[in-house]
């Protein structure tokens, strides 16, 4: 099925130039003068790879049809994720490398989306925000406060190293985005 540029919604698939690529943002934009166009951020979903592409005002591509699979993370071992399909029961081991650097935030028994288009799985995403221990980090020291701005790293229970508040101290649960690596908030004090 084809859709146009007017179509575009942020999470759907197309194919362009044979790649599937999911819409993560686009903008229509009509110029005082010239034609119409739309500025898209579209990720790759085979490699992971985001790029900033401008298309005309109705130009027209192939719709794929993405389906979203849920998946548990069971465990790693060394490169090689194990994950198992929450339907079937099935379980299969994916490089870490195709879910990315937020293959880092991986907990055992965490859900996982894999994006299948055409019976092959492309992408997996991990939900937006996790929660995890922290590990290691320097104590906080008395007069750093929450709101001074300045971080500290921190490793997380999963390996991953993150950049916190000086509050925050080891073993204190704290919520982290996987998309931008951020810190979110605390959520529990040790």
């Amino acid at each position: 099925m084809a859709i146009d540029t007017s179509d575009f919604k942020n999470g759907i698939a197309i194919y362009i130039d044979g790649d599937v690529y999911q819409i993560l943002e686009f903008q229509h934009v009509k110029p005082g003068k010239g034609g119409a166009f739309v500025r898209t951020k579209l990720k790759r979903l085979k490699t992971g790879n985001t790029i900033e592409k401008t298309f005309r005002s109705g130009e027209k591509f192939e719709d794929a049809y993405m389906e979203k699979r849920k998946l548990q993370f069971l465990y790693r071992t060394g490169d090689e994720l194990t994950l198992m399909d929450l339907e079937s029961y099935e379980q299969f081991e994916v490089p870490a490398a195709t879910v990315g650097s937020a293959a880092r935030y991986l907990k055992e028994e965490m859900e996982v989306q894999s994006l299948v288009v055409d019976g092959e799985a492309l992408g997996y995403e991990l939900p937006n925000t996790v929660e995890l221990l922290i590990a290691e980090t320097e104590p906080g020291i008395k007069g750093d406060t929450a709101s001074g701005g300045a971080t500290k790293s921190a490793t997380l229970e999963t390996g991953a190293v993150v950049q916190v508040p000086f509050h925050i101290n080891e073993g204190d649960l704290v919520k982290i985005d996987t998309r931008s690596d951020a810190y979110v908030e605390r959520v529990s004090k040790k």
